[in-house]
């Protein structure tokens, strides 16, 4: 791989180091209205961007976030500080995963600890997750170092030298998508498997609708009316015929 290009990447994967996060005590502890939401998160959020002119949240998101149910509607158009960890938990899932996805996972977690249902409340498992993710930073650096090393030991065969240097460099991007493929379909399995309820439904029993099958017992019922009909009329007949006998016999 071309030195600049090395330096570069270098320069990006230790840059990873430094990655802005909303740390728990940056919240304000007051409940803002949606300008005020809007504007904390781009200000905090700002070295996360891609471009300079990307929106990390806007009125509509949110609007759609509450309309979707993966979020608490606002108190007097108001959000507290835990709308504003779900919010948070939103800007990084959605990247990743569906909007289903992120429901299924929102749902157990607004449903026992939004709202102080639980000793445990979604600022204390703010402040875990954060400091999870803080754990996890230097090992993914030096991970991502591993992988490019791995990268440019991929076709050294390749005699022509802007070839191979791109080569290198699609080889880099392809493990670290792998790498987020793979995990991303872990997440989702256990999404499907685990988080998700099961909707069991039972079997309805079968009524016969089709106009053969109503014909075929108009049919049966009237044979039965038909065969009831002729016992009658057969012990009419008997009954006059033994009359007419005894009469005779008179």
């Amino acid at each position: 791989m071309d030195k600049s290009k090395e330096d570069y990447i270098s320069g990006l994967i230790e840059n990873l180091k430094n990655v802005k996060y909303i740390m728990p005590d940056d919240l304000p502890n007051i409940d803002l209205y949606m300008d005020q939401v809007t504007t904390f998160m781009d200000e905090h959020l700002k070295s996360s961007k891609r471009y300079s002119e990307d929106k990390l949240l806007t009125k509509t998101m949110i609007n759609n976030y509450t309309k979707n149910k993966l979020i608490p509607p606002p108190y007097k158009k108001k959000y507290s500080k835990e709308h504003m960890y779900l919010l948070i938990f939103i800007y990084y899932f959605k990247n990743i995963l569906s909007i289903s996805d992120i429901q299924s996972i929102f749902n157990p977690l607004t449903d026992k600890f939004y709202g102080g249902k639980s000793d445990i409340g979604l600022e204390e498992i703010y402040d875990e997750i954060f400091r999870l993710e803080e754990e996890q930073t230097e090992g993914l650096v030096k991970d991502m170092i591993r992988k490019m090393t791995k990268a440019k030991e991929s076709f050294t065969s390749v005699e022509d030298e802007e070839d191979r240097d791109f080569l290198t460099m699609f080889s880099f991007i392809c493990i670290l998508s792998f790498d987020v493929y793979m995990r991303k379909h872990i997440i989702e399995q256990i999404i499907d498997n685990s988080l998700k309820k099961e909707t069991v439904s039972k079997p309805k029993e079968s009524v016969s609708t089709s106009p053969d099958s109503n014909k075929g017992t108009i049919k049966a019922d009237n044979n039965v009316k038909v065969n009831k009909t002729d016992k009658i009329n057969n012990a009419n007949k008997s009954k006059s015929i033994d009359t007419k006998n005894s009469s005779k016999d008179v």
